[in-house]
């Protein structure tokens, strides 16, 4: 089953359950997968489902760091809410040691030195921690292991 698929069945048992906040973000992700699947003319693979999960994640955080700064937590509560509900179709998150040691192999295996390589080492670490990791952290942590 495909991780679009699960996000519809969800859908679903959601509404089965009449589980209205639970409805509406995983609606708000079928519209974006659905938006994806139209501008770029082709079916979503789950990687791309995960990046649009990745996505919209990053918008809900920026979104409560802004409520919180406008006193208002009623809203912030909310996005905290649909932060929980996207999570769920995140894979594991890697742990630190899982991070350092993908890091190491990569800069093994592109022979990268100094801020040149910061580029080389990404590109091959992007695929195999998107939605598993924060890739702005992993991006500082190669900053600091190659600067």
């Amino acid at each position: 089953m495909t991780l679009k698929n699960r996000i519809q069945d969800d859908m679903k048992d959601a509404m089965r359950a009449k589980d209205a906040a639970r409805l509406s973000t995983i609606r708000l992700l079928l519209a974006a997968i659905k938006q994806r699947e139209v501008d770029e003319r082709k079916e979503t693979a789950d990687a791309d489902v995960l990046s649009i999960v990745d996505r919209m994640m990053k918008q809900r955080k920026d979104s409560i760091a802004q409520f919180e700064a406008g006193r208002r937590e009623d809203l912030a509560a909310v996005e905290r809410a649909e932060i929980a509900v996207l999570q769920t179709y995140l894979p594991a998150q890697a742990t630190d040691a899982e991070i350092d040691a993908m890091i190491a192999e990569a800069v093994a295996a592109t022979g990268a030195a100094g801020p040149a390589g910061i580029g080389k080492v990404m590109a091959i670490l992007k695929p195999k921690l998107a939605g598993r990791a924060d890739l702005a952290s992993v991006s500082a942590r190669v900053k600091a292991r190659l600067g």
